[in-house]
C-alpha cells in the first residue's frame, strides 16, 4: 500500500508542486483609479474614431419587394406574373465613393432554422459522384424528386437559392449607361477553394446526367453562369455566396462589385435606373427584399454599434474612477495615509 502511493505522488520538482515564483499584484487605490480613468480615455478615443468613420461610409437602400400599388414591382410581387422585369429610378446627389458594393437583402427570413441549415450533402458539395447517384438524408424533403431521380444539389439552402437578378444603368443625356458589374472573388475564399468542389469530369454537364436540377432553379448548376464556364456549377460565385447561410433572419449578400470603368472611382451625382428581373417569391411568409449600395472603410461597412459601444464603455470607466477616487479620498485607510 505505502509503494503504491509513492508510485502515485507526482515528482518533487518545483512545477509538480507548485513552487514555481509567482507575482501577485498588489490591487491599491494608487494602481485601480488611474488604470480605470487611462481604459476610459483609451475606449472613449477609440469610440470616436469608430463612429466618425462610420459615418463616413455612404449607404443607400432600395426596398422593392413591391407590396404595395404605387411601387414600381407591384405587378411583379404576383407570383403568378412570370419573368417579369420593373424598373427602380432613383437619385445621388453627390459622388457615391468607389468601390461600390451592391448586396441584395432578404428580411424575415430565417437560414438560421437548424433544420434549414444542416439540409444538404456536404460531400455531393465537394463532387463526390457517389453522392451523386444517393445524397444524403438531410437534403430530404429535395433529396429525390417525383420520379425518384436524385437532385443535384440537393437540399433546401441550395432549392431556395435567390435569383433575381439586377442591371444598373446611369441616365446620361436622355440615353441610359450601362454601369458594369464585378462578381469574381465575391465568394469567401475558403469556399471556392476549399470546401466546395466540382467533379472531376469533362464536360461538366456529364457529371448531372441522371440527376435532375433543384425544384425551384430555372437552369441546372453546369449553366448558371452562360457567361463565364469557369464560373458554373458549385463554384459559381453567386451559389457560394447563398450557401453560407446567415446568422439573422434580416440579412444581406453581397451580389457585386462596383470598381470598372468610369466607375472606378464611385457613382457620379446624377438619376440611375435599377432594372430587376424579379423572381424570387418573399410575400407569403411575409419577408421583404432589397438592394444595398454601400462603400466601406478600414473598420469595414457602416456600424454605428460598435463606436457607441466603446463610448458607453469608456464613460462607464471614467465615472468609475471617479467615484472610487472619491470613496478613497472620504474612507481611506489609516495605514495608506
Amino acid at each position: 500500500m505505502v509503494n503504491e502511493e509513492l508510485a502515485n505522488r507526482p515528482d518533487n520538482t518545483a512545477f509538480t508542486q507548485q513552487r514555481l515564483p509567482a507575482w501577485q499584484p498588489m490591487l491599491s487605490a494608487g494602481i485601480v483609479i488611474p488604470g480605470f480613468l487611462l481604459i476610459g480615455l483609451a475606449f472613449i478615443g477609440i469610440g470616436v474614431a469608430l463612429f466618425i468613420t462610420s459615418q463616413s461610409i455612404q449607404v443607400l437602400e432600395l426596398d422593392y419587394t413591391g407590396e404595395q400599388p404605387p411601387s414600381p414591382c407591384y405587378k411583379c410581387s404576383d407570383p403568378t406574373v412570370k419573368n417579369c422585369v420593373c424598373n427602380l429610378e432613383f437619385s445621388i446627389t453627390t459622388l457615391f465613393k468607389g468601390p461600390v458594393f451592391f448586396y441584395y437583402g432578404l428580411s424575415n427570413y430565417f437560414q438560421n432554422y437548424r433544420k434549414y441549415g444542416v439540409s444538404k450533402d456536404d460531400e455531393q458539395l465537394y463532387g463526390d459522384l457517389d453522392n451523386f447517384k444517393s445524397p444524403s438524408e438531410y437534403c430530404a424533403p429535395y433529396q429525390y424528386d417525383s420520379n425518384d431521380k436524385p437532385i443535384v444539389p440537393c437540399g433546401s439552402i441550395a432549392n431556395s437559392m435567390f435569383n433575381d437578378t439586377f442591371n444598373l444603368y446611369q441616365r446620361v443625356n436622355g440615353t441610359k449607361k450601362l454601369v458594369p458589374f464585378d462578381g469574381k472573388g465575391i465568394a469567401w475564399w475558403t469556399d471556392y477553394n476549399i470546401k466546395y468542389r466540382n467533379p472531376s469530369v469533362s464536360p461538366l454537364k456529364n457529371a448531372f446526367n441522371g440527376t435532375v436540377k433543384p425544384l425551384m432553379w430555372p437552369k441546372p448548376a453546369y449553366e448558371l453562369d452562360p457567361n463565364d464556364p469557369a464560373n458554373n456549377g458549385f463554384i459559381n460565385q453567386d451559389f457560394l455566396v447563398w450557401m453560407r447561410t446567415a446568422a439573422l433572419p434580416d440579412f444581406r449578400k453581397l451580389y457585386r462589385r462596383i470598381t470598372e470603368g468610369d466607375y472606378a472611382e464611385g457613382l457620379p451625382a446624377g438619376t440611375y435606373v435599377l432594372e430587376i428581373a424579379y423572381n424570387y417569391p418573399v410575400l407569403s411568409f411575409e419577408g421583404r427584399k432589397k438592394v444595398v449600395l454601400s462603400n466601406v472603410s478600414w473598420m469595414g461597412g457602416k456600424n454605428e454599434f460598435l463606436g457607441i459601444a466603446y463610448l458607453v464603455i469608456g464613460s462607464l470607466c471614467i465615472v468609475m474612477s471617479i467615484v472610487m477616487l472619491i470613496v478613497y479620498a472620504k474612507f481611506k485607510f489609516p495605514e495608506e495615509e
